[in-house]
């Protein structure tokens, strides 16, 4: 999947990707995925949907 990275200023896709959680509003948990950028080896980050996350679980389990 594809993530903005600041450093290079373009869209890159995210190497070493993992799902994380976090706080969203209303003490809802939010996904997103986090790694790292191919070219320039900075950390990104991209929020994901939930239709995103699920998608990206299986992704990564059958990578795994």
């Amino acid at each position: 999947m594809q993530g903005y990275c600041v450093k290079c200023k373009k869209k890159q896709e995210i190497q070493n990707g993992k799902i994380v959680s976090m706080k969203g509003k209303g003490k809802v948990k939010r996904q997103a995925l986090t790694g790292n950028c191919p070219k320039c080896s900075t950390k990104m980050f991209r929020i994901l949907g939930k239709e995103q996350a699920e998608e990206m679980a299986r992704e990564l389990k059958k990578a795994a």
